[in-house]
């Protein structure tokens, strides 16, 4: 967020000093170089001076070391304010004979007078160049905003945001209702420091916003500050560290220094793993590593100041576990709060925040959208609702539509449709017998959430096709039959394959990524496994940030290949469980394909009233239950 152009205390005024320095200097070039206007002349040889004095033309001259100025005689009178004109020449060598030469052709000769500027020219020679430098260079330093900046590098980048100015205050929040209820604290304090230092209450001298991105960290801390009506400093941690060393350091001091002279305020640092990793035990290279040296500092620096002075450091970061230790201590953050991933009812909430300044259609639902869009983010409901805004405008619609909201809702999971990627009719086949199959067996499976969409439209980077299953309710926990539907559903398009064409294509190779992760996970992370019992043979790395995975402990080898022969036995048994589904429902599979091969798209009560006529073999429960297939238990009922 940019800065606030209203802070009166930011601003500075502008700098004319190089304009000026420019215009001074001009002026005393011009001082220097007037006496020679108006004069005219004519440079000769020496020889043909020389000549001249011989032969008596010549009436005066000024003899320097290194010219000769010289008038010649004149038979008739100048005019009046006519000056003679001046010649002038430049000796070969020092002439000795030349006064003699002078004197005997009766030439008036004289040294040059001495200039009224001498010792001022030699002062200005040698000061002169370096002011006209510094004048130009800060002169085009402040026409491209960048001020002194090459000067200040040891300064805080801190954006400063006056009283009230953050623009942002607890009705902008929603969903994060606990967070904001711990914060509200610190707002009172702030606005009655008295009622807590009348009962020897200290206020927490930090407090640090955890939670995975796009939640509203840096959002709350902005809405504190507009709360409580005092200055806000607004940093990244990366911005600490530089190239050169002591400068993350000089710039700690320097926020804290600045924080102290405006409290109360509060000091934001956004990212803080950013500054504020680990330090190593030891470092090989034997050198002083910068960053430890600002943490070093800001670790002083939080230590240096009394809680009650009314300076608050928030900081957020979306991964603590990385933090030193030092840093997470009482004493310097006292308080973690968690701006978790919100609820039903806070995505509604949030999503009626950002719905406000949108004209919605008198069909949208918004509580419908929050159901629809479990394990979204703050930052993901925004954009849903500006993807609407965005495809109601295309379709030059005067509000949005229910439809706007579902069509957004897939393009943030699946991506963009793909209309242009045209797949020939095998390659329709295989993907409509293959998102039907998932389709089918999703619908008998524990937990899994209805089916609401089949679709073979291309979206994204690689789907050629896809089934939309969306949770009824928010779910926090999985049971052991729960993780093996969700296997078998992920088979079930391969498995669909495998009985129609009697073979298999490229296109099950995510979904065999995603089984085989999740069957190993139940294994090594939540310990089901009745061979191996509840042991965790992963360590996790990352609470909040996706694309982070677990490290394996040290585990013998035997364990090694029991945990392969687990992982195997688990897909195995969904798989066969998949294909005896699917041949129990085949011809409601071929029918519903060739449906799906019409008509693109499968959605709607249309698609629920065929998901209600699958047929559930009585071998399933016994598999749920146990995670054992076993096919002499297979009978329609």
């Amino acid at each position: 967020m940019p800065v606030d152009t209203n802070n009166k205390r930011t601003q500075r005024p502008r700098q004319f000093g190089g304009g000026l320095l420019i215009v001074f200097t001009l002026l005393i070039l011009l001082n220097f170089v007037a006496p020679s206007f108006g004069s005219q002349t004519q440079q000769i040889a020496y020889s043909d001076f020389v000549s001249q004095v011989k032969s008596g033309n010549v009436e005066r001259a000024i003899v320097g070391n290194d010219k000769i100025e010289f008038t010649l005689k004149s038979n008739e009178p100048l005019p009046e304010g006519t000056r003679p004109r001046v010649f002038e020449t430049t000796p070969v060598a020092i002439d000795l004979d030349l006064p003699k030469i002078l004197r005997e052709n009766n030439v008036e000769f004289s040294a040059p007078t001495p200039s009224a500027y001498g010792w001022i020219g030699t002062l200005l020679s040698w000061v002169l160049p370096p002011l006209i430098f510094f004048g130009i260079y800060s002169f085009l330093v402040n026409r491209q905003g960048g001020g002194a900046a090459a000067l200040t590098v040891g300064k805080s980048k801190a954006r400063i945001y006056s009283e009230g100015t953050t623009g942002v205050k607890f009705s902008d929040v929603a969903g994060v209702d606990e967070a904001k209820a711990e914060l509200q604290e610190i707002v009172d304090f702030l606005k009655n420091a008295d009622k807590y230092a009348r009962l020897g209450a200290k206020i927490p001298k930090g407090v640090l916003l955890v939670g995975p991105p796009g939640t509203g960290k840096t959002m709350l801390a902005k809405a504190i500050a507009g709360e409580a009506g005092v200055p806000f400093f607004s940093i990244s941690g990366s911005e600490f560290i530089e190239l050169f060393v002591g400068v993350g350091a000089s710039r700690v001091r320097d926020l804290f220094e600045q924080a102290k002279q405006q409290a109360p305020c509060i000091v934001f640092i956004d990212e803080l793993d950013a500054l504020g990793k680990s330090r190593s035990a030891g470092n090989i290279m034997g050198g002083n590593d910068e960053r430890e040296q600002t943490l070093n500092q800001l670790l002083t620096e939080m230590d240096g100041f009394d809680a009650n002075t009314g300076v608050i450091l928030l900081a957020a970061t979306n991964r603590p576990e990385v933090l030193d230790p030092a840093l997470r201590r009482p004493g310097r953050f006292d308080r973690q709060v968690v701006v978790d991933r919100p609820d039903k009812i806070g995505r509604e909430a949030i999503l009626n925040v950002h719905a406000r300044a949108v004209k919605l259609s008198d069909d949208v639902d918004l509580a419908k959208i929050a159901v629809r869009t479990p394990g979204f983010a703050g930052a993901d409901l925004a954009n849903l609702v500006n993807e609407a805004a965005l495809l109601a405008a295309r379709n030059n619609r005067d509000a949005v539509v229910m439809a706007d909201f579902n069509e957004a809702i897939e393009r943030v999971i699946a991506g963009l449709e793909k209309r242009s990627r045209v797949l020939n009719e095998t390659e329709k086949k295989i993907v409509a017998h293959h998102e039907v199959g998932h389709a089918l067996i999703g619908a008998l499976m524990p937990g899994a959430g209805k089916v609401e969409k089949i679709s073979i439209v291309p979206r994204g980077v690689g789907a050629l096709g896809y089934t939309l299953q969306l949770p009824e309710e928010d779910r926090f926990l999985m049971a052991e039959d729960e993780i093996r539907g969700r296997i078998a559903t992920l088979l079930g398009g391969r498995s669909a394959e495998e009985i129609i064409f009697n073979k298999v294509s490229t296109g099950a190779s995510d979904d065999i990524q995603k089984a085989t992760d999740l069957a190993e996970r139940s294994i090594t992370i939540y310990g089901m496994s009745d061979q191996l019992g509840p042991v965790a043979f992963e360590k996790m790395q990352q609470q909040f940030m996706e694309g982070y995975g677990p490290s394996r402990r040290q585990i013998s080898a035997k364990v090694t290949e029991e945990i392969d022969q687990e992982v195997k036995a688990i897909v195995d048994n969904a798989h066969h469980m998949a294909l005896a589904i699917l041949r129990e429902n085949q011809a409601l599979l071929e029918e519903l394909s060739q449906t799906l091969l019409n008509q693109e798209v499968l959605e709607g009560d249309a698609l629920r009233q065929e998901l209600s006529r699958v047929q559930i073999p009585a071998g399933l429960e016994h598999w749920l239950q146990t995670g054992k297939f076993d096919s002499t238990m297979l009978q329609t009922v």
